[in-house]
């Protein structure tokens, strides 16, 4: 009986950690009003200037006029030649500018690859609109009193190649003399710095002009997420941080089904983009300038946008500049960290969706890549992350360790108890409670170490799952990329066998190893006395074994050491009580003779 009180009660309390944390975290970490940060826009319609065929607005407007779909699609070779364009070369990036409507639409990810072989190709991040996975990114300018650049618009360039030496600004004069400049740098990482000017021609009247970011993709990834992030849910779709929140409230089919197909957000300072699991674009404007963003979903596209919420008035003679920046590429932690600290711009490490327990998971990640930097394997880097986080534990593990030897030193006398007061259940408890008293047992004192690790293995879990410095990262043998299942498996004879076998029944090597550690952790554990209990425990590592193949080998490494150091300290304590050892061997004598 006290044995089901202990689960039933650590049960409760693991639920109200589990799904009590978002009330806590919004007591004490409150996001601003929803008035402040965002509001659903309530028009039924879009409120830009309807485009064009060829995408222009058909009237000046300060609202930024989406493009139509192109008619058909086309392919990749064919959108890259169908216009002029600059080259782009980094020492992570390569691709290419269109000169027409100034389009950001050729991005490259040298440094990480499609697939694990060595032969497959870098990472596309942008594509060419028409083609079928379109992901492009422009700057341009709304306002009146000025024939304005369009997606049609052809630019320009001061040079033909934009490099971390080399800046490219992009020219366009109307036909009424107003001059627009792009002028483009990027660093060696992923960031774009774009600087926008506007030039008023002599003579003419007062025109009143804003620049704005647009980033638009074709469609939305295969594992995009619905918004509201959750402790095991990796956010992917439209996110940016507003008035100094990071905002992971919206997914793509949400922004589809609010009013109007769209949702406004007023902000100075922060950003807006659309989030992959490991890569990222975003518009970042200028912190000091009140803006407007928005995400918008329409026939099949996405976008994200930024523009300043007041046109500026430019006099005839008079020039007008503002200065803001794309990054497309990787979320390799340190970079976006960089970016932060030396740059001002603020969360954009939080494009890795945290979770609940950020305040554990950033610390972890720096440990786990400075590890990775020492040691030049992330398997061990991982092992070593476990190492440290269980010597951090180490005084509240020994306190569960020493609560679970207690109970097991003193359950003969508890099943002796039981059986006399089998038909007086109070008096058993009451007796039960004097039993804890005269031998300084707490029956409790090993939920809250439990309650303790759960926060740290949502975190690791997070790290392990989003972190892209682990992408395609080796261990030994076998183990060739770590954040993908377990691939050698017995189920086809560890690859002899000509076949692959579904997901839900290809249980690898580390998922194996896991249900024989949590198997062995229990049977150096005291028994509950409950027949169902002992069932439902009998099958829990097995069961879990299942749960934890389809997730990446990193976690299944860390899960499986973290067990081995359980073992390890269950026997060292066990050492240290030679009443324990004399109790286990007199238990298994018991369970020889009944078998017998």
């Amino acid at each position: 009986m006290e044995d089901r009180r202990n689960i039933i009660l650590a049960v409760v309390l693991t639920g109200l950690i589990l799904f009590g944390w978002p009330y806590i975290a919004g007591y004490f970490f409150p996001t601003p009003p929803a008035e402040k940060t965002a509001t659903a826009s309530a028009s039924g319609t879009n409120s830009a200037a309807a485009p064009a065929a060829d995408g222009t607005p058909a009237t000046p407007s300060t609202d930024i006029a989406t493009p139509a779909a192109p008619a058909k699609t086309v392919t990749l070779a064919s959108a890259l030649a169908a216009n002029p364009r600059v080259l782009v070369e980094t020492p992570k990036l390569k691709g290419s500018i269109n000169l027409e409507g100034a389009r950001i639409d050729d991005i490259v990810l040298t440094a990480h690859r499609q697939e694990l072989s060595k032969n497959s190709p870098a990472v596309r991040l942008f594509a060419p609109s028409g083609t079928a996975s379109a992901y492009f990114a422009r700057f341009g300018w709304t306002g009146t009193g000025a024939t304005l650049p369009t997606d049609k618009t052809v630019w320009t360039p001061s040079a033909k190649t934009l490099t971390p030496e080399t800046p490219v600004t992009l020219t366009w004069t109307n036909p009424e003399g107003q001059r627009f400049d792009i002028k483009l740098s990027i660093d060696e990482h992923y960031l774009i710095s774009a600087e926008q000017s506007f030039t008023n021609a002599a003579g003419l009247p007062t025109a009143n002009v804003a620049p704005f970011g647009l980033i638009t993709r074709k469609g939305a990834p295969a594992d995009a997420t619905k918004g509201g992030s959750i402790f095991t849910q990796i956010h992917i779709g439209p996110m940016g941080v507003f008035n100094g929140q990071p905002n992971y409230e919206w997914g793509y089919d949400q922004v589809a089904e609010a009013p109007g197909s769209k949702v406004d957000f007023a902000t100075t300072g922060g950003w807006n983009g659309l989030t992959d699991k490991y890569w990222l674009a975003a518009l970042i404007p200028d912190q000091k300038v009140p803006v407007k963003a928005e995400f918008r979903s329409e026939g099949g596209f996405n976008w994200a946008n930024v523009r300043n919420a007041q046109l500026t008035a430019v006099d005839a003679g008079q020039t007008v500049s503002q200065t803001s920046r794309l990054f497309a590429g990787a979320k390799e932690f340190e970079e976006l960290r960089n970016y932060t600290d030396t740059l001002g711009i603020p969360y954009l490490d939080y494009s890795i969706d945290w979770g609940w327990f950020w305040f554990i998971a950033i610390p972890f990640q720096k440990l786990l890549i400075w590890l990775f930097d020492l040691v030049g394997n992330f398997g061990v880097a991982i092992i070593g992350l476990t190492i440290i986080v269980r010597l951090f534990m180490y005084p509240v593990a020994q306190k569960q360790f020493a609560s679970m030897a207690g109970m097991r030193a003193v359950q003969p006398k508890m099943k002796e108890l039981q059986e006399r007061y089998k038909d007086d259940k109070p008096k058993m408890q009451q007796e039960l409670m004097k039993l804890y008293q005269e031998e300084k047992i707490n029956p409790l004192a090993g939920c809250l170490p439990i309650l303790l690790q759960i926060p740290i293995f949502f975190a690791l879990y997070k790290i392990l799952m989003l972190s892209v410095e682990m992408r395609h990262q080796p261990f030994i043998l076998w183990l060739k990329d770590l954040s993908a299942p377990d691939p050698l498996t017995p189920i086809n004879l560890f690859g002899l066998l000509p076949f692959t076998p579904p997901a839900f029944i290809a249980i690898g090597v580390l998922p194996i190893l896991l249900g024989i550690t949590m198997w062995l952790m229990q049977r150096l554990n005291p028994q509950p006395m409950d027949e169902v209990q002992k069932q439902v425990f009998a099958i829990m590592p097995w069961f879990l074994m299942f749960i934890m193949a389809p997730f990446a080998a990193g976690l299944q490494l860390y899960w499986v050491v973290s067990n081995l150091i359980s073992i390890a300290q269950q026997k060292w304590l066990y050492s240290r009580h030679p009443i324990l050892k004399e109790q286990m061997a007199k238990e298994e004598a018991e369970k020889k003779k009944a078998k017998a």
